[in-house]
């Protein structure tokens, strides 16, 4: 809740709705100014301020769409909220895209106008924080939330650099938790279009029949749920630059509407026959090989070479190891701040571990690796018994599928001994878990002998936990 002393100007020529917003508003803890025509809201914003204004939009003179023009020529960081009596998409989308914060209809359910408010303020907050810090931040520094100084990584600096400057589509591909998001909001900050919307959107996590509706809106009656517009992101990130994430999980049909629309820089919402001109940059990432998927008819060639302009390979943690020390300190630094703890560092044995690792899961992983131990370490640096036990036991979290094993068996990648060893690793280790580490117990267990346990121990050059 963000009301405290916030100062609200509600601006409608009737009276009636003047005094319930009034009332309403100021039951819930706003501070509010009303004023009757947009001539008087103008002359009273020239004279005090305001963190958010209520406008009406039909209204005689000077309308809400002029009023709104003009408050943004002052203050383009100033929320206005749109309200109209006309159920008019056509209102709505304009104001929408002259930088409005939100709209409702008359009449309208007030507690979803509070929380449309509240919704507003909050982004007015943040938006007002990443301002003064990007004030500070030098062009280095713009790249801090990507860490890394392998040479892999500043050619990758280097290519957003210069992509930045131009509009053309962008692949971004890697593994889960490699940072491809990142990437794409570091091209977004540092080309034309930062002061615009950066908009992201995961394309396997909705069903088809969603993601087209927040893609390219809807018009009201559509479909069953339709109730009224709806603005898609496409819209949304008109001018700005359009996160399509997983894109490799899209559907057929999404594909080929997609292709239209990136062709034609045209839309059409769902169930409507008006064609929407937008200008949009489009950055899409995918963990899957497109080209495999080409070959198996699931992706579409044309749609492909038209994502695929500029591609982006970010390489696995496996690849840039060298990055891990700069990784840990600096997940490290971040959460010691949000656990207000002052932790020092890493035991040396706790750094090999990190090393030695695979990262199946990548930064991601390292990020929650780090934000475990600086949750459970009680002393000045971080020890083996703050680190979960695949960390200390360099066992992956993941399994070889049966189509995986087809895969590796074909390709000759397979190891057959590497295989083997992985497995035992695990089972030794999960045996020694549920005997608290008692070796002769955990022997027990697995119905070998304890001479023969010792000896894996020793061959894996297990570490066991006091």
């Amino acid at each position: 809740m963000l009301q405290g002393n916030s100062r609200i100007l509600v601006v409608d020529d009737d009276a009636s709705v003047r005094d319930m917003l009034s009332i309403v508003l100021k039951r819930a803890g706003y501070d509010v100014v009303c004023a009757e025509s947009g001539e008087s809201a103008l002359n009273t914003l020239k004279k005090e301020s305001f963190e958010l204004v209520i406008s009406d939009i039909k209204m005689p003179g000077v309308s809400g769409i002029e009023l709104l023009k003009k408050i943004k020529s002052i203050d383009a960081e100033l929320p206005v909220i749109m309200i109209t009596a006309f159920a008019s998409a056509n209102d709505a989308v304009e104001a929408m895209k002259l930088g409005a914060a939100d709209y409702i209809t008359k009449p309208f359910n007030i507690d979803e106008l509070k929380l449309i408010i509240e919704r507003s303020l909050y982004r007015k907050s943040i938006e007002k924080e990443n301002i003064e810090l990007k004030s500070r931040l030098t062009e280095k520094e713009k790249f801090e939330n990507i860490v890394g100084h392998n040479h892999k990584m500043l050619k990758i600096f280097d290519l957003i650099a210069t992509i930045s400057q131009t509009d053309s589509t962008v692949l971004v591909s890697g593994e889960s938790g490699t940072g491809k998001e990142l990437i794409a909001r570091a091209i977004h900050n540092k080309s034309g279009r930062a002061g615009k919307e950066f908009i992201s959107i995961n394309c396997g996590a909705l069903p088809e029949n969603l993601l087209e509706s927040e893609l390219f809106g809807h018009i009201k009656g559509a479909f069953t749920d339709a109730y009224k517009d709806k603005i898609g992101l496409f819209e949304v990130s008109h001018k700005g630059t359009l996160f399509l994430d997983e894109i490799g999980e899209m559907s057929q049909k999404m594909q080929v509407k997609l292709l239209r629309a990136i062709q034609e820089r045209k839309i059409r919402r769902v169930g409507g026959n008006d064609e929407i001109e937008i200008d949009v940059r489009i950055i899409s990432a995918t963990n899957k090989d497109l080209m495999e998927e080409m070959k198996k008819n699931e992706f579409r060639s044309d749609l492909f070479y038209r994502l695929n302009v500029i591609s982006i390979r970010i390489p696995p943690l496996r690849e840039r190891k060298d990055d891990i020390p700069l990784l840990v300190q600096y997940f490290l630094k971040t959460f010691n701040k949000r656990f207000n703890k002052n932790i020092e560092g890493f035991e040396k044995e706790a750094l090999d571990a990190f090393y030695n690792y695979s990262w199946p899961g990548n930064i991601r992983e390292v990020e929650n690796f780090v934000e475990r131990a600086v949750a459970l370490e009680k002393n000045r640096y971080i020890g083996l018994n703050s680190l979960p036990t695949e960390l200390i036991y360099n066992i992956a979290e993941q399994d070889v599928s049966a189509g995986d094993l087809d895969s590796l068996l074909i390709d000759g990648n397979f190891d057959f001994n590497r295989y083997i060893d992985d497995i035992s690793k695990k089972v030794i280790v999960k045996a020694l878990e549920l005997n608290n580490f008692n070796m002769k117990n955990a022997a027990k267990m697995l119905k070998i002998q304890y001479r023969a346990f010792r000896y894996n121990i020793e061959k894996f050059n297990l570490k066991i936990k006091p």
